[in-house]
């Protein structure tokens, strides 16, 4: 049913409009979003040795992200990309008020957190940015440790 549409929350790399939408097609963008009782945390092993961005569940936390609307049959699609985590659904609370349960992602398998590449975090970074997060999250996700990528062509794809 191409016509069915879910929220789905973005807290990394896909919070950035090119990147998702090179993913799937028609993300269309609700707004801002906030997740609270989670953590962000860099810990999700990449298959290319660095980390990447994961949720974890902690009181008192709380993780921004963007908040998309997709087709249902694009979630399959975007399971593809999301290696290593597992979909779930997650309450947030929309900009403006409001509950909404959406779909995310989060690791299947975790270690010590370490840094991300500099493609990934500057990814974050602009979506957070272009979205108008907070400028605290935005400053968060600024101290990030990254490292560069030995694999410059592999920039934006991973």
């Amino acid at each position: 049913m191409s016509d069915r549409h879910a929220l789905y929350f973005a807290y990394g790399s896909n919070m950035d409009a090119a990147r998702l939408r090179a993913r799937v097609e028609h993300a269309e963008l609700v707004g801002p979003a906030r997740l609270p009782g989670y953590q962000l945390r860099c810990d999700k092993p990449g298959a290319d040795g660095s980390a990447k961005a994961n949720v974890v569940a902690r009181d008192g936390h709380e993780v921004w992200g963007v908040l998309w609307r997709l087709r249902v049959a694009a979630l399959s699609t975007l399971d593809r990309f999301e290696g290593g985590y597992r979909r779930v659904e997650l309450t947030v609370e929309r900009v403006g008020g409001g509950a909404a349960l959406a779909a995310s992602y989060r690791a299947e398998r975790t270690t010590e957190e370490r840094a991300v590449f500099d493609w990934y975090k500057a990814l974050m970074i602009e979506g957070a940015r272009a979205h108008g997060l907070p400028l605290p999250w935005v400053a968060a996700l600024e101290r990030i440790a990254a490292r560069p990528d030995p694999e410059r062509a592999r920039r934006g794809l991973a």
